[in-house]
């Protein structure tokens, strides 16, 4: 019996440590595309008809092989010495989903050897799924080329007959890079319809997907994941994906080819997990939630999008407020949103995130006048004050749309000065909403008596409709200066807001390069700081006398002779000469959009 029961504990124990030691294995055995050498195979040693295969994710993290074999070679295709191995990719889930978007980057192993990152494809309704490697040399040595060379290669490339001949594909075959989807998690189709051509504009491929909370395990990248930039986090995120090629200690390489030839950048890198594949004949994509940051993307250049492991770059705040009263009864929800900071992604960005946030955001509705008000604070500037007001039109717009495109134009003036670059720390927005549509039309104006004397003060009134509202009086008041010459005719102007800054600063007005405008930033700030609220009645009084502006300096009752003088010292386009001047101005609030304009003529006698 003894006998018998140490035998039968001896059994046990081997048991548990041959299970003890599987575990072991398993727990630590490398993912299979990590487990491939680190030796590259050149290009000169691609041979037609060598046998391969590619890693990427299909669904969940689970980094599958898929088999494929060499077409042949296209020389020079991309640009000088910038090749392209053609491909034809094998095996049941490729041939059944074709090269799928989300895929771009993905490792290419020939011989045990990578050899490059899958990165095009070859148009759309294919029968086989013809594909296109850039080398591995010129992925992990990402030529560095200007914009124009670089925009290229998001065009379709149709192959040089001889190759098309040679691997047996129709003579107006075109290859394309491979989507690189931009996932959009918490916006709805329609919030993207709305900005639909300009996302096409940029080249984004746009898809719905969600978000995962960070794990600790999103850093621990190996070629056939998925990575991509951070265009927008926080209450919603925009993200890129695609395939990891490489990682080199804290250096990653993905994609194969530029997601928009940015060049070099600062933009954060997060993981991307992959819920499942979605087959389509029109183009089959990966939906996929966005995990957590992991780095900085470095670059996005012909051949590859790189970047390096580690803390990512600050991004900027956005805050976005919505207040309005039910029944009496206030109510306010605020979110939260960062943005990256880039001059040709940002204005954008800041559009679509305003106009998701506020849009779908439960205290917004349609047929309210809104509010808009805030300030967009710069490194080293003076804040830029955002207020005005927009009221319901009759068009099938949503109503919150002109304040988005209005934070895009004044972000658009930022970013495209020609001075600095804009550093912004913060953008607080708030909106409130005031149910009805607040909107009001000039009718007609009049003087108390058609002449003055200099130094009179005279009323001016005003008939106004509101929006389905009966006609009402404005009165207010403007000052004659002293200084007017008697027999003068003077002209008041009784206007909305635009009309009147184009009139006091010239019809170039806000646009850099343009007579009278800014030479640096601070003055490009503060123009936009003094333009007048759309909310408001203006009267303004000008007299025959000429105004020279230089560059953000307005100069009324300038004599001729000093402005041949000035006129010839500075910079040509630098200075713009009206033929009047702004001599005085009054206003009048009223709650809402005020369009129209009334020209008056006064005697002075």
């Amino acid at each position: 019996m003894l006998t018998a029961r140490s035998q039968l504990s001896k059994s046990l124990c081997s048991t548990v440590l041959a299970l003890l030691a599987l575990t072991v294995v398993l727990c630590f055995e490398p993912r299979a595309a990590a487990q491939e050498s680190r030796e590259t195979l050149p290009l000169a040693q691609v041979k037609p008809g060598m046998q391969g295969y590619a890693y990427t994710i299909f669904a969940g993290d689970q980094v599958e092989k898929f088999d494929l074999e060499v077409l042949g070679i296209l020389d020079n295709f991309l640009g000088p010495k910038q090749s392209i191995i053609l491909v034809q990719l094998k095996g049941p889930k490729v041939e059944h989903t074709g090269v799928v978007a989300g895929m771009s980057g993905s490792p290419v192993y020939l011989e045990g050897k990578l050899a490059g990152a899958l990165s095009l494809k070859l148009g759309i309704f294919t029968k086989e799924p013809i594909a296109g490697v850039t080398p591995i040399q010129d992925v992990l040595n990402a030529p560095s080329q200007p914009p124009a060379t670089q925009a290229a290669a998001a065009q379709q490339i149709g192959l040089p007959i001889e190759a098309a001949t040679r691997t047996g594909l129709p003579s107006g075959s075109a290859l394309e890079p491979i989507d690189t989807p931009l996932v959009f998690s918490g916006f709805q189709p329609a919030v993207l319809q709305q900005f639909a051509s300009q996302i096409q504009g940029y080249g984004f491929v746009a898809a719905q997907g969600g978000s995962a909370a960070p794990r600790a395990d999103d850093g621990h990248l190996a070629a056939g994941d998925m990575a991509g930039m951070v265009l927008v986090q926080g209450d919603a995120s925009i993200n890129s994906a695609c395939t990891v090629t490489a990682v080199q200690a804290d250096r990653v390489f993905l994609c194969g080819h530029p997601f928009l030839s940015l060049g070099e950048v600062q933009l954060p890198m997060a993981r991307s997990r992959v819920i499942t594949t979605l087959s389509s004949e029109l183009a089959s994509t990966k939906i996929v939630n966005v995990g957590g940051s992991i780095g900085t993307i470095t670059g996005d250049r012909l051949t590859a999008v790189t970047g390096k492991l580690g803390a990512p770059p600050a991004m900027i705040p956005l805050d976005l407020t919505l207040s309005s009263s039910d029944a009496g009864v206030p109510k306010q929800k605020t979110l939260h949103f960062e943005l990256v900071n880039h001059p040709k992604l940002t204005p954008l960005l800041v559009a679509i995130t305003t106009f998701s946030g506020l849009t779908q955001n439960s205290l917004y509705g349609e047929g309210t006048t809104l509010h808009l008000s805030g300030e967009i604070q710069l490194q080293g500037h003076t804040p830029v004050q955002i207020e005005n007001t927009f009221a319901p039109g009759d068009s099938l717009s949503p109503d919150g749309l002109p304040i988005a495109l209005t934070m895009q134009n004044v972000f658009t003036r930022l970013f495209v000065n020609t001075f600095e670059l804009a550093k912004v720390d913060r953008i607080t927005l708030r909106v409130e909403s005031v149910p009805g549509r607040k909107s009001f039309a000039i009718e007609s104006a009049w003087l108390e008596k058609g002449e003055a004397a200099p130094g009179e003060t005279l009323r001016v009134r005003v008939l106004i409709r509101p929006y389905r509202g009966p006609a009402r009086v404005e009165e207010t008041t403007v000052r004659v200066p002293d200084q007017v010459a008697r027999g003068t005719a003077l002209r008041i102007l009784v206007s909305d807001a635009d009309l009147l800054n184009r009139a006091s600063r010239g019809f170039g007005f806000g646009f850099a390069g343009a007579g009278g405008g800014p030479t640096g930033l601070d003055q490009l700030i503060s123009l936009l700081n003094r333009e007048r609220r759309n909310d408001r009645l203006y009267v303004g009084l000008f007299v025959p006398v000429p105004t020279l502006l230089w560059d953000d300096k307005e100069l009324p009752n300038i004599p001729l002779s000093q402005i041949n003088i000035v006129d010839g010292r500075p910079a040509p386009g630098s200075v713009q000469v009206l033929r009047e001047s702004l001599a005085s101005e009054a206003s009048i609030p009223l709650g809402g959009p005020v369009s129209g304009v009334i020209s008056l003529n006064l005697q002075i006698r």
